[in-house]
């Protein structure tokens, strides 16, 4: 379940490097519409990124709840 937490963070991030860029030309170059699709791009990035941080906690935390049981 590590693993593919990685993979997801890692994949979250890159998603987060290329809309920010994509964000950052288009909006300088007035291409307001694929500015506006960057930035939808960028909050789900970050909201993906921050749930699989959360799934990681929420696995850890239910480990240690079932090792005392």
């Amino acid at each position: 379940m590590g693993a593919l937490l990685t993979y997801g963070l890692i994949i979250s991030v890159l998603m987060v490097v290329t809309c920010g860029a994509t964000l950052a030309i288009s909006s300088s170059n007035g291409s307001w519409h694929a500015a506006s699709k960057a930035k939808t791009g960028l909050f789900v990035a970050l909201g993906g990124a921050a749930l699989t941080g959360a799934a990681l906690a929420w696995a850890n935390w239910l480990l240690d709840v079932g090792a005392q049981l």
